[in-house]
Parts: structure tokens; C-alpha cells; sequence
């Protein structure tokens, strides 16, 4: 294990991370990033609304050209007005929600942040729409999860499905095959739509995406700076190396294995990301393995945080579930109170520590760690008390035998952040 000094983290350094985009590390935003026209995607899509006689409403609005034709996007929208909470002419920070593998747009992720005071909207990347939402009539929150592709209809003019062929294979083709070219470009659409609503803060908009959602939102991130604050839950890069579940369908790829790294991989884009980013995932995820999601994390320039969870689950709700996802992007957003802190962890003689800061006390903190090898989808952890003195986490050493470990605290609203995970030189994986 390593051993050397702690660094304490401040909000003065913080603040000066957040206000780097504004200065000397953020240059002008180029014409063109990747396959990407950033200018052309800052410019307010055409649209038109499908149906808003509903709490959420759904519209359709234009794409980039797949196959030689148009295309239309389908969304749903919310807001506190929308919802009948807010009168018309009240004004709203937004957040752009981006579905993972087997998802749409889903009209109770739309809902849950327009209950959460913003203006939301959530858009199908498949080409498709969901069936419309059915309503409570008490509360009138949506009914159920529209968690079912078999009941979605393909749209006449719909951009590519997000099977494997069309986000890898497709590298061979033309550019308006390629499913992640779509996606960031659907995303950059609904975004500059969003900052075009009168009820719309378009200076306080975040980005938050689930699975291959988490995936775009780090693309996204690298791409439009005009975002606040970004949080992908799962998704990361480097899905080309160690045990990420994509890196077989990369390999096969052969010549143009490379050209999909280079231009898709967001590995190759988050060295651009000046966007805060609050990276957020499972111990265990299948796919999006913690040698990958460090990787990610570590070569972001700017503002960045982490939330570790082990034994996180992987699905949808379970991903739109942790209260820190809102917490953060209210931080940046809506003036909301900044999620704890926590410093580099470092060994010393026998004990682990790492420096914190926090505006809400913490309550408690644990030091989690694994002693197993083999897949890290199967390995089991252990989580141990810590010591909280001073702005300092204290813990006696992991074993020796422990190949990964990382702390994990927790202030008094519930609000849980982590150090970035550590591995031991053996394990071969970044420290």
C-alpha cells in the first residue's frame, strides 16, 4: 500500500475549479468537437408539442439526418407549471435527463424533477416513443414505469434503434449511422430547446444520465459547456480495456477499433470537461467496472466528486434514485448547500486517513474494501467504522491482502460522497 501525506480539500479550491471555466482553462468554445458542430447544435430546434393537456407534456422536435432523411426527436417535458404547483411566469433552473440501454423517455423521471422545482426533459435515443403516461387522479403522479420496449412505436422519421450494431458497428458507415453521434446531438437539441422555454433559467441547467445515459452524459459534459453541473450515474470510458462488458463488441471492430475509441470513447473526451461532475456508481457494476470509472474520473481537469455505493444496484430507478444526484446539481443550480468533501485517502504507519471538508456535520464514515480477486462484479466488500476528529477520517489499515479500498461519509441530511477508490500496485489498475 502507499503511505505519504494527506491533502486537505477546501471550498476555496473548489470555488476555484468552478470558476476556471470562466477563465484561463476554458478557451472558446471551437466550431467543431469530434463529428460534433457545436454552433449548429446550440441553435434552438424546431418543435412542435405532441400533447399538453397532461401534467407532463410530450412534443417531438428535430434531429440530425439518419439514412438520408429528417428526423424528429420525442420527449417529455414537466415543470412546477406544468404540473400546476408554480402560476405561469415563474422561472426554473432545468435538467436534461438521458435514458440508459433499453430505455425511452420516461414521464416519472420527468415528473420527479418537476416536483423537485425544475423544468425537465427526458428524450427517447431509439428512434421510438413510449405509449402516453396514465395519471393518478389524486396526486397525479404518473402510473407505474414505462420500463416496457415492446409497447413503444418506432416513429415514422426516427433516428437509429440503440442496439450494439448501431452504437459500435456502425463506425464502418457514414456518420449519420453512428448511434453516439445521435445521442450527443439529441441531448446538445433538447438542451438548447430547454434554454429557449420563457419558464427556463437557461444560465442554471445540469445533465444527468442513467447506464448508457451515464455514458452520453460524459460525452455531453466534454461537449457542451454550457451546463452547470453534470452527473452520470454508471456510465464512464475506457469501456475498451480491463472488464468492461463493451470491450468485446470494440475489439471486434478491428482497423476501425481505434477510430471508435478516438472518436466515442469518452475517455478520449473528458480531458475537455470543465463541466462540475459528480461521478456515481456501484462497487460491483458489471458494466462499468471501478478500474474504468477511476480512469474516467482522474482525467477530468476540472471540478469532480464521487459517489461509490457498494453493492449498488443497476437499472433505471435504482439510478435516478440517490438523493446526492439532486443535491449537487442543486449546489450549482439552485444555491443549494455543497455535498461533503473528502480528501485523497493515504496510509500512514497503521492507520488510513483522509481530510474533509463539509458544510452539513458528517454523522458517520466507513472505510470499504475488498480482499477478493477475480471479477470485480463478484467480489465481496467489507465496511468498517471510521474515526471523525479535526476534518480528518481515521481507520486502522486495510489487510494487507485488500487490492481496493476507499472511504465513504455520510452528513446529517443523509448525503453520501466518497474518496476516489485506491488499488493496490498489484492489482494493476490506476492509483
Amino acid at each position: 500500500m502507499s503511505s505519504g501525506n494527506f491533502t486537505k480539500p477546501t471550498f476555496a479550491l473548489f470555488l476555484t475549479m468552478l470558476l476556471a471555466p470562466l477563465g484561463a482553462l476554458h478557451a472558446a468554445e471551437p466550431a467543431k468537437v469530434g463529428p460534433w458542430d457545436i454552433q449548429a447544435l446550440r441553435q434552438v430546434p424546431a418543435m412542435h408539442w405532441v400533447d399538453q393537456t397532461k401534467p407532463v407534456h410530450s412534443l417531438l422536435y428535430t434531429g440530425e439526418e439518419f439514412q438520408g432523411h429528417a428526423t424528429e426527436v420525442f420527449a417529455f417535458y414537466a415543470s412546477p407549471t406544468t404540473l400546476g404547483a408554480a402560476p405561469v411566469g415563474t422561472k426554473f433552473p432545468g435538467v436534461v435527463l438521458i435514458h440508459g440501454g433499453g430505455g425511452t423517455a420516461f414521464s416519472d423521471w420527468a415528473y420527479l424533477w418537476a416536483k423537485r422545482g425544475y423544468a425537465a426533459i427526458a428524450m427517447d435515443l431509439s428512434g421510438s416513443r413510449p405509449p402516453d403516461p396514465a395519471f393518478d387522479p389524486v396526486s397525479g403522479a404518473p402510473i407505474g414505469h414505462q420500463s416496457d420496449a415492446k409497447i413503444r412505436t418506432r416513429l415514422p422519421n426516427g433516428g437509429p434503434n440503440h442496439g450494439h450494431p448501431e452504437k459500435f458497428d456502425s463506425i464502418g458507415s457514414g456518420l449519420s449511422e453512428h448511434w453516439p453521434f445521435h445521442a450527443v446531438a439529441s441531448v446538445m437539441r433538447a438542451h438548447s430547446l430547454l434554454r429557449s422555454f420563457p419558464e427556463v433559467d437557461a444560465e442554471h441547467t445540469a445533465v444527468t444520465g442513467i447506464s448508457w445515459g451515464g455514458y452520453t452524459t460524459c460525452l455531453v459534459a466534454s461537449v457542451d459547456d454550457r451546463f452547470k453541473a453534470a452527473v452520470p450515474v454508471y456510465g464512464c470510458g475506457f469501456l475498451f480495456e480491463g472488464e468492461s462488458v463493451q470491450k468485446p463488441s470494440i475489439d471486434k471492430l478491428g482497423d476501425l477499433r481505434q477510430k471508435w475509441i478516438h472518436e466515442y470513447d469518452p475517455g478520449s473526451l473528458l480531458p475537455r470537461c470543465r463541466v462540475p461532475i459528480l461521478f456515481v456508481n456501484g462497487t460491483n457494476d458489471v458494466h462499468y467496472p471501478l478500474d474504468s470509472y477511476m480512469k474516467s474520473f482522474e482525467c477530468v481537469p476540472g471540478l469532480k466528486q464521487m459517489r461509490i455505493q457498494v453493492n449498488m444496484g443497476h437499472g433505471h430507478p435504482p439510478g435516478w434514485a440517490p438523493q446526492e444526484i439532486g443535491l449537487f446539481i442543486d449546489s450549482f443550480c439552485r444555491g443549494g448547500e455543497a455535498l461533503p468533501v473528502i480528501g485523497k485517502p493515504a496510509v500512514e504507519g497503521e492507520q488510513i486517513r483522509a481530510s474533509y471538508t463539509a458544510k452539513t456535520p458528517l454523522k458517520e464514515a466507513k472505510l470499504n474494501y475488498t480482499t477478493d480477486t477475480g471479477l470485480r462484479s463478484k467480489r465481496q466488500w467489507k465496511s468498517v467504522p471510521t474515526t471523525l476528529l479535526n476534518g480528518v477520517i481515521s481507520a486502522p489499515k486495510p489487510p494487507a491482502e485488500a487490492n481496493t479500498w476507499f472511504f465513504t461519509a455520510t452528513d446529517e441530511r443523509g448525503a453520501m460522497v466518497s474518496s476516489s477508490v485506491q488499488f493496490a500496485p498489484e492489482a494493476g489498475s490506476p492509483r
